[in-house]
């Protein structure tokens, strides 16, 4: 090859070498980019909402374990001073007080304040004393919505309702108690006592 012809060549040589190196360096098109936008967008969604409903589940089930606890240890105490009450005093579905049997007498009353302002509304307490007692009350379960104390009495082996004191020999509560968070659905959890029977308190019908 002659000098001329090498010199002819090298320019044509450089300039393949360039567009070579224009295509291997070409970026994404439009079309691509929104592709992948759209790609990326699907799967953050799908981590977040399953982050979210992690969440969300273990939230509640803190929760009704919470409540689960506070009820189990409300029922707990409310049913033993129940069992050993000599005597009742009704007040309303939402309160009443025992007289409850042992070396030395005393009275207990338990109530539910359905009012929704104060230290203890929405509360279901136990309180020392009479109704009217300024003793400190011991809240049993918070955040109760529905609450209601019912009566009964026994004759001949059949249950029915009591319509005062006197014939009194059963009694039973029930509550729904509710809790909720800002991101998450109400969790509720509703407790049905069986009957308790007041054993040491005598009845008259």
């Amino acid at each position: 090859m002659s000098p001329i012809d090498s010199v002819s060549v090298l320019p044509r040589l450089r300039r393949g070498v360039g567009a070579l190196r224009r295509v291997g360096a070409r970026g994404f098109t439009l079309v691509e980019m929104m592709v992948a936008s759209a790609l990326s967008g699907f799967i953050l969604v799908g981590v977040l909402g399953t982050f979210l409903m992690i969440g969300r589940d273990g939230y509640n089930a803190a929760n009704y374990s919470v409540m689960e606890a506070e009820a189990r240890r409300a029922l707990e105490t409310f049913s033993a001073e129940a069992r050993m009450a000599s005597n009742i005093t009704w007040h309303s579905a939402n309160s009443v007080t025992f007289r409850v049997a042992g070396a030395s007498s005393y009275l207990v009353t338990y109530t539910y304040d359905n009012s929704t302002s104060g230290a203890t509304a929405q509360c279901f307490y136990r309180l020392a004393g009479g109704p009217t007692s300024t003793t400190d009350k011991l809240i049993l379960v918070r955040n109760v919505r529905e609450f209601a104390f019912r009566r009964y009495k026994v004759i001949n082996g059949v249950d029915y309702t009591a319509n005062n004191d006197l014939e009194t020999k059963q009694i039973q509560i029930t509550l729904r108690s509710v809790r909720t968070g800002v991101t998450t659905v109400a969790t509720t959890n509703a407790v049905l006592s069986a009957r308790v029977v007041l054993r040491n308190k005598v009845v008259t019908t």
